[in-house]
């Protein structure tokens, strides 16, 4: 299987998902957008993944690149293509489907609990997910559930954490992909969104200490990754 991620900073990358090809055996491309690089045509690739990042889903002016990234994750969604996006990446693919990213109400940083929906559990591509779990967490946006799509999961701090379309489609507000190292470079290179921990947003040392998760975050991206791999092709 060919599997293709759309990168937006150089500290924010594929993390575990990486680990799941290699045992897979899929090959795996990334295209660095903050770097100039541009998405390869649909036709090129059975699964996208839109990754993370600390731009907004509107932030054009800021960054050009994310017009042609929404006409990629389009032409992906229209080629009937499985797609994975990850927190900024599920936002930018809720936009593409018609929905709208706004404010959280607080920013959720850290390690907090995501409860699947009675829908959310019924969608076979997320059967791998137990009802609720602890997840990672670095955001301050919110995306809204697109026309069409199946409210998946939620937060105390943040109703949409999930959405699935078409059964192939996934946006997820939280992060499986992460790892020690992931984590690690988010703490140092977004260490202005830690300044002020509180109840919903954790110290470095709260992050480090629930490290134990991570075990488990690996095995739920496998088998999420191993369905919509199912799907894709």
């Amino acid at each position: 299987m060919r599997l293709h991620a759309l990168q937006h900073v150089p500290f924010e990358g594929v993390g575990a998902i990486a680990a799941w090809a290699a045992d897979r055996g899929h090959t795996l491309a990334v295209t660095h957008l903050y770097a100039g690089e541009t998405p390869p045509p649909a036709g090129e690739y059975d699964l996208l993944v839109v990754m993370g990042g600390p731009m907004g889903v509107y932030d054009e002016q800021d960054h050009p690149w994310l017009a042609g990234e929404k006409k990629a994750i389009e032409a992906a969604v229209a080629g009937d293509k499985a797609v994975l996006g990850i927190c900024l990446g599920a936002q930018l693919v809720s936009v593409v489907l018609g929905g709208a990213v706004t404010r959280n109400p607080v920013p959720e940083i850290g390690w907090f609990k995501v409860t699947m929906t009675p829908e959310g559990q019924a969608e076979p591509v997320l059967a791998g997910l137990p009802e609720s779990f602890y997840a990672f967490h670095w955001h301050g946006d919110t995306f809204a559930i697109p026309p069409g799509a199946v409210h998946a999961a939620s937060s105390a701090a943040c109703a949409n954490q999930a959405f699935v379309y078409k059964g192939k489609v996934i946006g997820l507000q939280f992060h499986l992909e992460s790892t020690p190292a992931t984590m690690q470079n988010l703490i140092k290179h977004c260490a202005a969104d830690v300044a002020l921990p509180g109840p919903t947003v954790h110290h470095p040392k709260q992050m480090h200490a629930g490290r134990e998760a991570f075990k488990d975050i690996k095995v739920y991206l496998f088998g999420l990754l191993d369905a919509l791999a199912a799907n894709g092709n």
